[in-house]
């Protein structure tokens, strides 16, 4: 869903940035064995240590130091970069070409918001000469780890930094319709019930390319946090626009300050994925083992995962919480616009006290 400059899997930007050819740190290439790693650290692989270092730049430089508020573009990238793969038009998928051939691919509508996160991640990636494909997909692992509540993500090192330019129009946009978006997860090799699990990272993103009079409007009310919320909030019925303008890819928001794409909510809605929406309100202890499935897939989509090496220990843990969903102060069981026919929507949903609430942008 083409999130424009957005933290989430849709978008559109531009740009474009020189090709750099680097020396490689390749796991898959390395020899297997446990390793002492800088700092004290260890890793069941010593392929795996030049990660470590990577990991304190991406911590300094990206993420303030641990903060999950700076994770929407290094998110909206790992996305990109994955669902440019198409059984039909070609492309690699996980394998940095957003990055390798950032001055053809960043001309594309749907990343035009992307060109300054690769020329920050560019330089780091150049820095510890590891593949463009690898740091792209270990920079999201890392930012979401930051985040209350995510899962810890697999990464698996040793994609080449050899690629081709990826085809246009293979990043699905935030007003497509979603017929339109089910047939481009397909095509990528990706179901319904895996498109709305992957969702799950806009519970932590932001939008700023949509509507740019509201920079950092969050599309739920706790985007600090790794939760269900998103997905009881997209349900919500809409009452205004939060910005001063307002487009195709936006949809009427139930909370001041909350953004809404037009694609969530029509997803959320639509009969071909309103049960899969609803199952995490009904059951959000489940959220972070599909996200992490999901994820799995899509950081090897066009990858042959015997070929790459796991890394995963060398991503932190994240906190653990697990809320559970409720409506925001204000917002009643009526406002709720409920659309599986399968199963009935929960009863046992709260509503938070407390006076009605405006969301309060996130920092870029």
């Amino acid at each position: 869903m083409r999130l424009p400059i957005v933290l989430s899997l849709f978008s559109p930007v531009f740009a474009a940035l020189i090709n750099i050819d680097v020396g490689l740190n390749l796991p898959g290439l390395l020899g297997p064995g446990p390793g002492r790693c800088s700092k004290g650290r260890t890793s069941k692989n010593q392929a795996c240590c030049v990660w470590f270092d990577v990991l304190d730049d991406l911590q300094e430089k990206l993420f303030d130091h641990g903060s999950c508020t700076f994770l929407t573009s290094t998110a909206q990238l790992t996305f990109h970069d994955a669902i440019a793969y198409s059984h039909t038009l070609g492309g690699n998928g996980a394998d940095g070409s957003i990055m390798q051939h950032s001055d053809i691919e960043t001309t594309y509508v749907a990343n035009h918001g992307l060109v300054n996160i690769i020329g920050l991640q560019r330089a780091i990636a150049i820095s510890h000469k590891v593949s463009f494909g690898d740091f792209i997909q270990f920079a999201g692992a890392v930012g979401l780890s930051n985040c209350p509540g995510a899962p810890k993500l697999e990464f698996l090192a040793g994609r080449p930094n050899s690629s081709t330019p990826a085809p246009d129009n293979l990043v699905p946009g935030p007003a497509d319709s979603v017929t339109k978006i089910i047939e481009r997860f397909a095509d990528a090799g990706f179901n319904s019930d895996e498109m709305v699990d992957l969702l799950a990272s806009h519970s932590v993103a932001a939008q700023h390319g949509i509507d740019p009079s509201i920079p950092g409007a969050p599309l739920d009310s706790t985007p600090g946090t790794f939760d269900s919320q998103f997905y009881i909030e997209t349900l919500l019925a809409g009452t205004s626009f939060p910005g001063s303008t307002n487009s195709s890819a936006e949809a009427l928001s139930p909370i001041r300050g909350e953004f809404r794409f037009q694609s969530d909510w029509a997803i959320a809605r639509d009969p071909r994925t309103a049960c899969e929406w609803q199952s995490f309100i009904s059951e959000p202890s489940k959220l972070g083992e599909k996200f992490y499935t999901a994820m799995s897939k899509l950081a090897t989509t066009g990858n042959t995962r015997s070929k790459l090496t796991d890394c995963s220990d060398v991503i932190p843990t994240p906190r653990f919480i697990q809320n559970a969903p409720y409506l925001p102060p204000g917002k009643h069981r009526s406002d709720i616009q409920a659309s599986c026919k399968n199963q009935p929507f929960p009863n046992n949903i709260q509503t938070a006290r407390g006076p009605v609430v405006s969301i309060a942008p996130v920092p870029s």
